[in-house]
């Protein structure tokens, strides 16, 4: 038996299993030049598991080229949504599946270099790209490789729908779409995408607005699409945060939702339940992009849908 703290190597396992350290090297690295008799390869795996031995991954890492490891970097984009929940779910289940680990990081440009250089990961994936790749194509959500990057994913097209679809369904026919002052690329995109599915489901062309993060900035912007379109009876957000910004502009101006203004979120943080009125969301289910995306990065067919697929979450706002 190893002694406690330290860390189990190839010999404690070759002595616990009666067997050659070559031959343990042989039977956990499934060397296929090698016949090893299947009582012989089961005493060192029940050996190995018993003992909790974990492969060195430097060596490991010179053996094979690179190691085990799988770099997620998160960014600086939010990592409470359905969507990057549900993604890391998928990714980490499918490379476990296949003998690697996950390891999800900020990146940092000072530090990005030097951290890479010391893991030797398989490869790094990026999760503001998986978020907003397929935000820009035909938006048709079919998924056929169009706008799917090595993150596996097209993301919005389908969410999209559903928010304008939820709405139509209630009697909605002119609705803006509430966008954030920053982040402007996928938000143009979300936009596109937004104005096709509303032409598609006959409703009046989709006006857009944004709703700034100070307080009073998002309470004028939403007097102001009030103003300018009083015909709007419905507000599509580009995410939840923006939803909350402007139930709260609502509030402010002594409006009330859905009766003056109906509001639908977008990802599901979870946030919108703690409001009054709670808001209605879109929930994504990424899991299926996250674990196509880890079959890519391993060099495996990439089977299974890529776009996330997205349901309602009827509260009280919409």
């Amino acid at each position: 038996m190893a002694a406690v703290g330290r860390r189990v190597t190839l010999n404690d396992v070759a002595a616990a299993s009666g067997v050659s350290r070559a031959t343990v090297s042989f039977v956990l690295n499934d060397d296929p030049r090698q016949t090893i008799s299947t009582a012989t390869r089961e005493r060192v795996l029940t050996a190995a598991r018993t003992l909790g031995y974990v492969p060195h991954g430097i060596a490991r890492a010179l053996r094979e080229g690179s190691s085990r490891i799988v770099v997620l970097d998160i960014g600086p984009g939010r990592t409470d949504g359905s969507f990057a929940r549900s993604y890391v779910r998928g990714l980490d289940a499918e490379l476990a599946a296949h003998d690697h680990l996950l390891l999800v990081r900020p990146a940092t440009p000072r530090s990005d270099r030097q951290a890479l250089d010391a893991i030797a990961p398989r490869a790094v994936l990026r999760l503001d790209e998986a978020a907003a790749c397929g935000g820009d194509g035909d938006g048709d959500g079919s998924g056929d490789g169009s706008g799917v990057g090595e993150s596996g994913c097209a993301a919005h097209a389908d969410p999209v729908r559903t928010q304008l679809r939820h709405l139509a369904d209630r009697g909605h026919r002119h609705i803006a779409l509430a966008l954030p002052a920053h982040d402007l690329p996928p938000a143009e995109a979300r936009l596109r995408v937004a104005r096709e599915a509303a032409r598609q489901l006959g409703l009046a062309p989709l006006i857009s607005f944004v709703v700034p993060r100070p307080r009073a900035a998002g309470t004028d912007a939403v007097r102001a699409l009030r103003a300018g379109h009083p015909e709007v009876t419905a507000v599509a957000a580009f995410d939840d945060p923006v939803a909350l910004r402007t139930l709260t502009a609502v509030h402010d101006l002594g409006l009330t939702a859905p009766a003056d203004l109906a509001v639908i979120g977008y990802d599901d943080t979870g946030y919108g339940e703690l409001v009054a009125p709670a808001l209605t969301t879109v929930h994504l289910d990424a899991e299926p992009c996250g674990r196509r995306a880890a079959r890519t990065a391993l060099g495996l067919d990439a089977v299974g849908p890529a776009t996330a697929s997205g349901r309602v979450v009827v509260r009280e706002s919409a």
